[in-house]
């Protein structure tokens, strides 16, 4: 907004304030409307089957504002490379990182799309990067969303292994292949570069980062202390990676690696709770961490799942969400997964 002239500004500044600001209840409303339009996490039910289990129902989306709404239109169980229904697996989702949209195959016409809440309104994926390959099935798809839903990454397990990778700009329409024989870990938080990883034939690790071109703009073979530790999450720099460690002794720690020079940043130790384990990871645009934790059991059974944001140069973590995981749910998804 263009600032206002000096001579002018007293005399509009009660006026524009009146006008812009929001009442009470606009400013209720307008904060539960954006959480009913966010997703918390995602699941699917668990139905038993003789003497194991398998996915069943719709996909539940757990919201924001308390609420859960069913995604009726998503195909829960995968169809195969021979045009069968595979109703012991289960189909690919994603979910945005600011859990506003979500990726799924739609059970009308089995074509990708993108649904985003906020807006009410379902995109499908452009050309043939809506449909899946020929000699595959849905359980060989595995897909992406940037933290926006305005990009999506598709992967492919064929097995020859020479299916590339599609970068698909949904504004655009566009659609960019990506080297086959890199596994993505996810997107900076602007969205405009991707983090990918490779084993090597020479059992070395190289971490490869690609704008949204889809062009390489960094690679390195890596040092084994960031090979050997997930999660790990890009910044908007396209060069700065930070990687969560769990020691033997069981404690956490986070250092940050620096692509372009090579260089690992000191390990800063994290203080959680003894039953958490790190989960995801990913860099927001104040240059902080969020960290998704795992909560166990005795067993090692995963009962809940913890959100804190995580400062990388001191440690210090704050509980930002936390939900229960039960027996109910076949598997779950968390934003940016």
């Amino acid at each position: 907004m263009t600032r206002k002239l000096a001579v002018l500004a007293a005399a509009v500044a009660a006026t524009a304030s009146a006008l812009a600001a929001p009442t009470a209840a606009e400013a209720k409303t307008g904060a539960a409307s954006a959480a009913s339009a966010q997703i918390r996490y995602a699941w699917v039910k668990s139905c038993q089957k003789k003497d194991y289990t398998v996915p069943c129902g719709s996909w539940t989306l757990a919201l924001r504002d308390g609420k859960t709404r069913e995604l009726t239109d998503a195909r829960v169980n995968p169809v195969t490379a021979s045009g069968k229904v595979d109703k012991d697996m289960i189909s690919t989702l994603a979910i945005s990182g600011d859990g506003q949209n979500v990726a799924y195959f739609r059970k009308s016409d089995n074509k990708l799309v993108v649904r985003d809440l906020a807006a009410n309104r379902v995109r499908v994926l452009p050309g043939k990067a809506a449909l899946v390959p020929k000699g595959i099935g849905m359980g060989d798809v595995a897909t992406t969303l940037s933290p926006d839903g305005d990009s999506v990454v598709i992967e492919y397990q064929d097995d020859a292994g020479k299916l590339p990778s599609l970068l698909v700009d949904m504004n655009a329409g566009t659609v960019t292949k990506i080297r086959a024989n890199v596994d993505v870990q996810g997107f900076s938080p602007d969205g405009h570069h991707i983090l990918a990883s490779r084993y090597t034939s020479e059992n070395t690790t190289e971490l490869v980062v690609f704008d949204e071109s889809g062009a390489t703009t960094g690679r390195k073979v890596v040092p084994q202390v960031i090979a050997n530790n997930m999660p790990q999450a890009l910044a908007n720099d396209g060069t700065t990676v930070a990687v969560m460690i769990s020691t033997s002794g069981g404690k956490q720690r986070v250092r940050v690696y620096d692509l372009a020079s090579d260089t690992v940043g000191d390990a800063v130790n994290v203080n959680t709770p003894k039953n958490e384990s790190p989960h995801r990871l990913s860099w927001d645009d104040s240059d902080n961490l969020t960290l998704w934790q795992l909560r166990n059991d005795a067993e090692g059974n995963t009962t809940g799942i913890v959100r804190r944001s995580l400062d990388p140069t001191s440690g210090a973590t704050k509980k930002a969400d936390a939900f229960t995981i039960t027996s109910k749910m076949y598997m779950w998804w968390l934003p940016g997964e």
